[in-house]
């Protein structure tokens, strides 16, 4: 379904979906087709710059004894912002978040900044015999090996794109799980615990259940509750809402016939 022109008093959103871009097999070709139409920053982005900072974290080192600190060059090289009210978290609902942001085009994740879009979906690391980068055959974080490359990644950048998180901000969370929040998540463990209350004041949760499964209030349940007191202990506000209505759209440009979804047009 082709998608329509973006009003000229908007701005532009996001030159391909996600899903319709072919995925580079190296982050240095992903550096290049990041959009900097999509935040403020980094318009001077060296790609070259980036990578050699990208790779010189784990090149030629032990791939399950990477620190936070292997990755300090990389993350003050970052200089990109996040316009307040407009960053979006998720748990456990990538694809959708994704999705909502695609089409919605003013909201941002974690994987719409450069650092996080030349990572998505990547694995990687090194080995203390080579200068060469791994893509195939890494450890894996629940095999005795949690400081991997990719797992400090994405622990730093997380922390970094919560602590920059300003005004209302949101996060799209599971409810066809048992437990929407899960504490030991990116979110759960780290992004939650990042926000600042000086600089956020609301934390709005947008509990998504899945089209073919039964919906149910999520919001009452333990596990937001459990979400909720940790943010208010916070001084930040919490608000829960149940599927959405704009993400709920989403949903349903795959299944429009869907009873939900004709009792929400």
């Amino acid at each position: 379904m082709p998608r329509p022109r973006p009003a000229p008093s908007r701005r532009a959103p996001r030159r391909f979906p996600r899903s319709a871009v072919p995925r580079p097999r190296t982050p240095g070709r992903t550096c290049k087709l990041f959009p900097l139409k999509d935040c403020p920053g980094p318009r001077d982005k060296d790609c070259l710059k980036i990578m050699d900072a990208f790779k010189g974290a784990f090149i030629s080192k032990n791939p399950c004894s990477i620190t936070k600190e292997d990755y300090e060059p990389l993350i003050k090289m970052d200089t990109q912002t996040i316009p307040c009210n407009k960053t979006l978290f998720w748990s456990k609902s990538k694809e959708l978040a994704h999705q909502y942001t695609w089409v919605q085009g003013k909201m941002l994740t974690l994987e719409d900044t450069l650092l996080g879009y030349i990572a998505d979906d990547l694995q990687w690391c090194g080995d203390p015999s080579t200068s060469e980068m791994n893509y195939e055959s890494c450890p894996h974080w629940k095999k005795n090996c949690p400081n991997n490359p990719r797992s400090v990644f994405w622990h730093v950048i997380s922390q970094k794109f919560a602590e920059a998180a300003c005004g209302v901000v949101q996060v799209m969370l599971n409810g066809s799980r048992d437990e929407p929040f899960d504490k030991n998540s990116t979110f759960g463990s780290v992004e939650v615990f990042h926000l600042h209350p000086n600089k956020v004041h609301t934390l709005q949760a947008w509990v998504m259940h899945d089209i073919e499964r039964v919906s149910s209030d999520s919001c009452s349940g333990p596990s937001i509750n459990e979400l909720k007191l940790i943010v208010n202990k916070r001084n930040i506000t919490f608000v829960c809402q149940n599927n959405y209505r704009p993400a709920r759209f989403v949903q349903c440009v795959k299944n429009p016939e869907h009873s939900s979804c004709r009792s929400i047009i």
